[in-house]
């Protein structure tokens, strides 16, 4: 989610692929406190002596239904209320969740899963194979409209008619038909998954948010409602959703429930949903908060220096859609254009105070290829790539590319219309856009969008140029990749080009992992020549924690895990 969105789904990375922060006591130009101050009342033992870790992950988030979700922090409320068949742990392994263990057959096409005996939801009642099936139909569901359908489960046999695509000579349409998709539960405790090709990353792919399992009779009860009441939000992890106060909190206890509640040390994770990054840091400094993802900007270069202070790296791209349907974007030179107007390397340094990497690519570093070394050693068209140490070069040809075009200066170009949400770096990002847009003889308007609203306009279509981002859900250039295949949910560009969807259907088919890679870096070097999107940053989290946390983890993938953490005395 986690991916997604997913993409999803950052401060930037928390607003990037997805976040926000809020309005503080404390100037700006007041230097930080020592990370000691962060240890104040309201944090832990605040109610009736429970142990209640505060945190600040983002603002008021737009959906927790994990088949709806595409945020990073919508994703991580769902991890800590949602176990999934399979967890990945703090060093990246595959561990055991719902299922305490599984098979997969020599052609990886049969997947079997065995439930651990006596499992729960939230609510007591028992919980069986068959709750996975009704869960992953309803995802397919056209109905549903889940962004993440087709990454997750566009593998598995009878995906095509269940969400009802054309039969193979385009013409007729076949009626959707969810209950198509071939996942079984021939008794309570064994889900057995068949696929339509080999996908050798499935055991990473359950371990994901979107596909965590929903209750049938709650779901149906109230199909648009159940997942923002906490008495009907009815979960499988290690908390339960007990009380979500709109722009906020939302507020998990301890799910007695859980088949590992035993080893959870907290009773619960308050997490505040702040839309100011000020508010954020002056909860955190005045130790009404732990953890805060959502720093002020202005305070990065002192705050660097803290020991609460952490930058770590994570598999995600910040990157521009412009949107390919309309008249202004279909040309791929003038989408080219716009993107070697951008001087990345000042973004990221200056802008960013040096918190996100220059991007040449879309696939982000980080990313390994088939056999384990950096994605980056095995580039076959280096000219596919933006030169991110010459910019002067690169604004040249931009404005060669626009003549060769027909708008030199950019005659004959509408004003662009620019939407962003207002968190982290955006809105200076947006106000950069503006003037380095400038220099090509465009006139470009800033649109602030709420956070709520801003991913599913964008998702939608409904917008001209816009921020977007995404972190991987798993280290595999398809689950980057695939944001541009024709129809894919998460494609909020609308790119369309059949070689590129030939190149990534070629790889879903292809057993052997180094012609698997092959296709794939075809793919993003074919992206990268039509600029379907604009890549412009690769992500890291910066946020700031308290040493009294311990136990837990940041991943990769950009969530905070807190499932087994403690707060010293």
């Amino acid at each position: 989610m986690k991916k997604r969105f997913i993409v999803a789904a950052l401060a930037i990375a928390g607003a990037m692929a997805l976040s926000g922060c809020g309005g503080g006591s404390k100037s700006s130009s007041e230097p930080a406190a020592d990370s000691k101050t962060a240890q104040g009342e309201g944090t832990k033992k605040s109610d009736g002596g429970k142990k209640i870790l505060t945190i600040q992950l983002g603002p008021e988030v737009e959906t927790i239904d994990p088949a709806l979700n595409s945020s990073v922090d919508g994703g991580n409320y769902i991890l800590f209320a949602f176990d999934n068949l399979l967890k990945i742990d703090k060093d990246g392994n595959v561990v055991p969740g719902l299922a305490e263990k599984y098979e997969k057959s020599d052609d990886l096409l049969t997947w079997t899963f065995h439930l651990r005996d006596g499992l729960k939801w939230s609510d007591g009642s028992d919980f069986k194979a068959e709750d996975f099936v009704y869960s992953w139909q309803r995802m397919v569901n056209p109905d549903v409209a889940s962004p993440y359908a087709q990454t997750v489960l566009g593998m598995v046999e009878g995906y095509d008619e269940a969400v009802g695509k054309p039969d193979e000579n385009g013409n007729t349409t076949i009626d959707p038909d969810p209950t198509k998709l071939k996942v079984e539960a021939p008794d309570d405790k064994t889900l057995v998954v068949h696929m339509a090709k080999p996908v050798p990353y499935f055991d990473k792919l359950v371990a994901f948010a979107s596909l965590s399992p929903v209750k049938k009779d709650v779901v149906e009860a109230n199909p648009d409602g159940w997942s923002i009441d906490p008495k009907t939000y009815i979960s499988t992890g290690p908390f339960k959703l007990t009380e979500w106060k709109q722009g906020s909190y939302l507020m998990f206890e301890k799910n007695e429930n859980y088949w590992d509640a035993d080893s959870i040390k907290l009773d619960g994770i308050k997490c505040l949903l702040m839309q100011d990054q000020n508010a954020s840091f002056s909860a955190y400094e005045s130790g009404d908060a732990l953890m805060i993802k959502d720093i002020p900007t202005q305070e990065i270069t002192t705050l660097k220096e803290r020991p609460d202070y952490h930058l770590d790296p994570i598999l995600g791209t910040y990157y521009l859609d412009l949107n390919n349907t309309l008249e202004e974007f279909k040309d791929p030179k003038v989408r080219m254009a716009l993107s070697l107007a951008l001087d990345r390397k000042y973004i990221s340094e200056t802008i960013t105070a040096g918190t996100y990497s220059p991007a040449s690519g879309f696939v982000s570093d980080g990313v390994t290829d088939w056999d384990g070394t950096a994605w980056k050693d095995h580039i076959t068209d280096p000219s596919a790539y933006i030169n991110i140490d010459d910019f002067a070069g690169n604004l040249a040809k931009a404005k060669e590319l626009l003549k060769e075009a027909g708008h030199e200066n950019g005659a004959g170009l509408p004003t662009i219309v620019y939407s962003t949400n207002d968190q982290a770096y955006h809105k200076k990002i947006a106000e950069y856009l503006q003037q380095a847009w400038g220099e090509l003889g465009l006139k470009v308007d800033v649109n602030i969008v709420e956070w709520k609203s801003f991913t599913p306009q964008r998702r939608s279509g409904n917008y001209q140029a816009a921020r977007d981002g995404w972190v991987m859900d798993y280290n595999d250039p398809s689950n980057i990749l695939e944001l541009a295949v024709t129809g894919n949910g998460n494609n909020n560009c609308k790119y369309s080009n059949p070689d590129f969807d030939a190149l990534m259907e070629k790889a879903a088919k292809e057993k052997d992992p180094k012609t698997r890679f092959g296709y794939f870096h075809q793919a993003e070097e074919l992206a990268m020549k039509d600029a379907a999107m604009v890549p412009l940053l690769y992500y890291n989290d910066f946020y700031l924690q308290s040493d009294k946390v311990k136990d837990s983890w940041h991943s990769p993938d950009g969530f905070w895990h807190f499932e087994y953490a403690d707060i010293a005395e």
